[in-house]
Formats: structure tokens, sequence, C-alpha cells
């Protein structure tokens, strides 16, 4: 790993408290991003959330990226931010192009609520959980999740 990433304090708390959760670790222009397995992401949300000296207790964004053809075919992206300490962090999710599904995190930062609303309605990613998933930007008789590189370019029927 990169020195600047060795000594994030997040992704070394991170690994000291469930090493197994982490996928993979990046740090780019000052941003660290870490990969976290689905299964756990929650868990860890809630360790970040937590933890005194972490303090991420600010969800900024979620959105997702479709990356077909390639398999794991979607990440789910969470911007989190600590206002004290100040850090931002990012942490991704791969999911299958299958199927593709992750734990809402409205039980940890209740302003998910509206960001998994629109991932799903734009994207199709079904957030377990959730409290209210519904579409939020399209009609209600939309069929389909126009952000997925698959969806067709002619125009809605």
């Amino acid at each position: 790993m990169p020195e600047k990433l060795e000594a994030h304090k997040a992704y070394q708390r991170i690994r000291d408290f469930d090493s197994q959760a982490i996928e993979d670790a990046r740090e780019f222009r000052g941003e660290v991003t870490i990969y976290i397995r689905a299964p756990r992401l929650r868990a860890i949300c809630e360790f970040l959330r937590d933890v005194p000296d972490l303090n991420f207790r600010y969800l900024s964004d979620v959105t997702a990226v479709d990356l077909h053809p390639a398999e794991p075919r979607f990440e789910v992206v969470y911007h989190l931010r600590s206002l004290a300490p100040h850090v931002k962090l990012c942490l991704k999710v791969r999911l299958p192009g299958d199927n593709p599904r992750i734990d809402s995190l409205v039980p940890v930062w209740p302003g998910a609520n509206a960001f998994e609303r629109e991932v799903w309605d734009l994207m199709g990613i079904q957030f377990d959980g959730h409290p209210f998933l519904r579409r939020i930007l399209l009609p209600e008789d939309w069929e389909g999740h126009p952000l997925r590189k698959d969806f067709p370019t002619t125009g809605y029927r």
C-alpha cells in the first residue's frame, strides 16, 4: 500500500477492526478510497460513525457507477466526512450485474434515504431494509433504470 494510505487513520482503524472487510484501497490526490466487501458495509459504517476519534457522522453523497460490460458491473460509492477532525473518506462496494443489492445505510445515517432512492431509481440497485424504496425522480410508471449502460437510448416507450 502507498505510504499515504498506510498513514490514513480511518484505513488503519478499519484494517484493525475487520481486515477481511477491505477488498482494496487506493489514494489519489489526497483522497483515500477503500473498497469494502458488501456483507460488511453496514458494520464498517457503524464503526466509522461511532468511534470518537474517527467521527464520520456525515454522509455527504451516495451514487453508483455502471461498469458494463465489466464484472462486477456496479460500484456503489459513499462519500463520508468527519467534521472534527476534518477528514474525507470514500467507500466503494462492488456489486454483480445480476440482481445487484446491498444493505441500506438509512439505519446508520438517516440522510441516506433520498440518496439510496435516487440510486435505485436511476440504476436499479436494491437497498435491502430501506424503509421506503420507491421512485424519487422518475414517474411511478417508468419502466427500467435509465442510467444503466444497457438502457435503450432510442427513447422512452
